[in-house]
């Protein structure tokens, strides 16, 4: 259980974190690609194994690593996106919410049962997202605003159902830490290029904040994709009742952390949105 909390800590301070960034004039894509750097050097730093990097390659999950990086680049920069742009609440029930994703594969790659109740909860968690992204205002509907949650739904839950698949399958557990650097080093090599192919247009500038911003974020990103493996490895808890848990605890303590600290104003439709995501996700947790 303490590897649960560890993991909703970590993961709501990302939020917080991204949020900060629009304050403090950070860029997002070249901190983000710092992040990386700093969460693989985390993770090689607590790997307790001998690393022979020719053998990384060999691993069974290696070409998996590849996948995430990606995955995790792009969902990264819309969480930032949205975080700035919409909400830190926002943006914490879009990742959280998009538990209904792994859930959906393992329905239909894993054969597992789903009870009406749970499906009733997973229609919910997709009307919460819609109305915790709802933003009071008297301007005209803005397509934009609505499209930023609704990827990292999807991003996130794509994320969330790999990683699982991986841990399950063919990640063993004195690997994790080996394991989640490798998935941050690609996401960082992937960064890097993408800069240096960037560069060709625009000379790339090296700024102190930028580099203060991605190793304040690093480490609480590693640490939340740790204790979350370390946590699926509980043989006391299914991996259903682990993301509900864990995605409703983060979305919680997020929209907490977003009014007190950046007095985020909360309309009726956002709070009728997270209400929504309290209910979907005690139905599939409990049911």
């Amino acid at each position: 259980m303490l590897n649960l909390v560890l993991s909703i800590l970590f993961s709501s301070l990302i939020f917080v974190i991204f949020k900060l960034f629009s304050i403090y004039k950070i860029q997002t894509l070249y901190a983000i690609i710092t992040n990386y750097v700093v969460a693989c050097t985390v993770g090689l730093f607590l790997y307790q194994g001998p690393i022979a990097i020719s053998s990384v390659p060999q691993k069974p999950w290696f070409f998996g690593t590849l996948a995430l990086g990606l995955l995790f680049i792009l969902v990264f920069n819309l969480m930032a996106a949205t975080a700035q742009k919409v909400g830190v609440s926002v943006a914490s029930v879009a990742t959280k919410m998009s538990f209904v994703i792994p859930v959906i594969i393992g329905v239909i790659a894993y054969q597992e049962h789903l009870s009406i109740l749970k499906i009733v909860g997973i229609l919910l968690a997709i009307a919460a997202v819609y109305f915790a992204s709802m933003k009071e205002s008297k301007a005209s509907f803005n397509i934009k605003i609505l499209l930023l949650p609704i990827l990292v739904f999807l991003g996130s839950g794509s994320i969330d159902a790999t990683i699982k698949y991986f841990q399950e399958k063919h990640v063993n557990p004195t690997e994790f830490s080996l394991f989640s650097s490798v998935v941050f080093g690609s996401a960082a090599i992937i960064g890097i290029l993408f800069i240096v192919l960037q560069s060709k247009k625009k000379p790339l500038k090296i700024n102190f904040r930028n580099i203060i911003g991605g190793v304040v974020l690093g480490v609480p990103n590693f640490f939340s994709i740790y204790f979350l493996l370390k946590a699926l490895n509980n043989p006391n808890f299914n991996s259903a009742s682990i993301f509900t848990i864990n995605n409703v605890a983060i979305v919680m303590f997020s929209t907490l952390l977003g009014i007190l600290l950046f007095k985020e104003k909360i309309s009726t439709k956002n709070w009728f949105g997270i209400a929504l995501a309290i209910i979907s996700i005690s139905l599939v947790a409990l049911t």
